[in-house]
């Protein structure tokens, strides 16, 4: 995005842990006392700060607009995640939606770091990771140092709480598609896919544990490989509308793995490939995935999964049908 050029990314990635730090000052009640939460935190902080850091000066790899090599992973991204997760921890008790605020806003600087052509998707995703896992790892090792000491609220309740939890959620997808599908639209014109992005959410309502139904939206922009040639005029846009069962299986207290299968309708945009118009069209495929997910509280989990879809043709002329395979990461709200 060209035109989006906006420093409010360097304010949103720390607002979390403003509000924390502000909340503390306060004097409401947290998780942890101040000693604890300060060493929950610096702990927290040498870890992301250590592997985003060695990631950047070790992978080299170029960012959007070509500034620098230091793209992979967003260390903004990072923080934000980061910062969301602790304000999470220390005040999520106080209602779901202090969680669904701080991850709003993690999720809305990922997304600036995009616009502002600074990181490729996988740049974010990857960074709001080691966000959310470096917090984790941060607080279980002061947990495993300090035992009770400075624990306002005991992590028995807090687990106790979660496990009687329901799976039903509503999430973010962000993900990236795998070139799966090649086929010819004339004698003269083969086409492959190519690396993509997907944008969307999602969501299920489940009657029990183990079964539900629910559905996603999602928006995929795909390159295309034209003749074994690669360029950034040949996109292919569409929309998929899904619906169909989901089902969890728990593994432990926090993680859970989960599966689908959905009816899918794709709505093809008009496309011009090599001076050929290939006007709108739709269709009916089918869609199924695998995702895991950590269930960092009650109300909120995050995920990584790998799905594939098997898309209409698309065209009316065209009979092969496209395979789609996408691998990304959701931020969901349990409810």
């Amino acid at each position: 995005m060209p035109k989006f050029d906006y420093k409010l990314d360097n304010y949103t990635q720390i607002a979390p842990a403003a509000v924390m730090l502000g909340l503390k000052a306060a004097g409401v009640p947290s998780r942890s006392s101040w000693g604890r939460m300060i060493m929950s935190d610096a702990i927290t902080i040498t870890l992301m700060t250590g592997v985003v850091q060695g990631l950047k000066y070790t992978t080299n790899v170029t960012r959007p607009d070509g500034s620098n090599k230091q793209s992979f992973p967003s260390g903004h991204t990072a923080t934000a995640f980061m910062t969301a997760t602790m304000l999470s921890k220390e005040y999520g008790h106080i209602s779901p939606w202090v969680s669904v605020g701080a991850y709003t806003i993690a999720t809305a600087t990922g997304l600036m770091r995009m616009a502002n052509n600074k990181h490729w998707l996988s740049d974010v995703m990857v960074g709001a990771g080691f966000g959310i896992l470096s917090t984790e790892f941060g607080y279980w090792i002061t947990d495993a140092f300090m035992k009770g000491r400075g624990l306002n609220f005991q992590k028995l309740q807090e687990e106790e709480q979660l496990g009687r939890s329901n799976p039903s959620f509503f999430n973010l997808y962000m993900g990236f598609n795998i070139p799966l599908s090649k086929f010819d639209i004339n004698n003269n014109t083969t086409i492959q896919t190519s690396v993509g992005t997907v944008l969307g959410v999602e969501g299920a309502y489940f009657f029990n544990q183990y079964i539900g139904i629910g559905g996603r939206s999602t928006f995929s922009n795909i390159q295309l490989i034209i003749n074994d040639t690669e360029t950034q005029d040949n996109t292919f846009n569409f929309d998929n509308f899904s619906i169909g069962p989901y089902f969890s299986l728990p593994l432990t207290l926090r993680w859970t793995l989960d599966t689908k299968l959905l009816a899918t309708f794709t709505y093809y945009y008009n496309t011009i490939i090599n001076n050929i118009n290939i006007p709108k069209n739709t269709g009916w495929g089918i869609g199924t995935g695998l995702g895991i997910n950590y269930h960092i509280r009650k109300h909120f989990a995050f995920g990584l999964f790998a799905d594939h879809n098997i898309q209409p043709p698309y065209s009316i002329k065209n009979k092969e049908y496209i395979h789609t395979l996408t691998i990304g990461t959701k931020a969901a709200m349990r409810f």
